[in-house]
């Protein structure tokens, strides 16, 4: 049996986008898989103040199971307003990189407040017409949709890219038209994955697209993937207690922040919390190799994914004090 979404005491992200575009911030869109991710993210956006998108790719459905999902996204509201003190920051459920009508068709069934369909491997004409079926079907519940125009290169769960192909300006108009879309995900430089550029580049997000769509489509939410910065003192604590993760390097902080001024509303960070909790849980072992319950090398990882979103969100993101803007 299908469930609303506003019965799990989450909302869509429509409200949410157009105050971060006119406020000058970006919401934090944080994947999630486990019990300890999702408390470390209600921690830090509580903490913070900071409206939340709670992100399920189709490989944590796969990971977690679906009716699981729902339950823990429920929880997790009861949970900030249990930290609160009766009052919840405002939660989306958000399925990331839909791969087709099916899987958002499914997800908002089960009480998603939001859905991406990644058209970005078809043709234009395809992807319109994919994009536009389950736009028709998520505004019926009230559900709100991002499509995708471009490629990013990289890798993260199910997405797999060689190479860039930058979001075309003189595009945007007519998919956002004849889609009816929500909110857009672009193509402008950054990556999926922690292994995203090589030590020695200067990897830049192009403002120069991003400032030609906001002209084109004035006011449109737009969404930034693959904004990991790839924090080198986590990359270096793997490497030294047994980990073996080659040079990368990620996106600016700096860049980023300057991108969540403009019309970019979410920005999607996942692989430095992995690296974060990978860190974390690789110095227990090292320093405590007799270790062996769950919650002595988990709640570190927990902690230091709390610390690791409590930054982002504060000098980042900016979206730290607008939960009830």
């Amino acid at each position: 049996m299908a469930v609303s979404f506003k019965d799990l005491g989450l909302v869509n992200s429509k409200e949410l986008f157009a105050k971060a575009v006119k406020g000058g911030y970006a919401i934090p869109a944080y994947n999630f898989n486990d019990m300890e991710q999702l408390q470390a993210i209600i921690m830090a956006c509580t903490e913070t103040q900071s409206p939340l998108i709670l992100q399920v790719s189709k490989g944590a459905r796969s990971y977690a199971n679906q009716t699981l999902l729902r339950y823990m996204a429920q929880g997790a509201v009861e949970y900030a307003k249990e930290l609160g003190k009766g009052k919840s920051i405002p939660i989306v459920l958000h399925l990331d990189h839909g791969p087709d009508f099916e899987t958002c068709k499914s997800c908002i069934d089960y009480g998603f407040s939001s859905v991406m369909i990644d058209g970005s491997h078809l043709s234009f004409d395809e992807n319109c017409a994919e994009t536009k079926k389950v736009v028709e079907y998520a505004h019926a519940h009230d559900v709100t949709v991002e499509g995708e125009l471009g490629v990013l290169a990289g890798v993260e769960d199910d997405v797999h890219a060689a190479e860039h192909v930058y979001t075309q300006p003189e595009e945007v108009e007519e998919f956002v038209k004849r889609t009816g879309v929500d909110s857009l995900a672009i193509a402008i430089g950054t990556s999926h994955g922690a292994f995203k550029f090589k030590p020695g580049s200067d990897p830049k997000i192009r403002l120069d697209i991003l400032h030609e769509i906001e002209k084109r489509i004035p006011g449109f939410p737009i969404v930034l993937h693959g904004s990991s910065s790839v924090p080198q003192e986590l990359v270096k604590i793997i490497n030294e207690n047994g980990g073996n993760l080659k040079d990368a390097i990620g996106i600016g902080e700096d860049q980023l922040r300057e991108a969540a001024k403009s019309a970019v509303c979410k920005i999607n960070i996942d692989s430095d919390g992995r690296l974060a909790m990978t860190a974390a849980i690789r110095k227990v072992f090292h320093d405590h190799p007799e270790e062996f319950d769950p919650r002595k090398y988990l709640g570190p990882a927990r902690d230091a994914l709390k610390q690791l979103y409590v930054n982002k969100n504060i000098n980042v993101l900016g979206s730290a004090g607008h939960a009830f803007d």
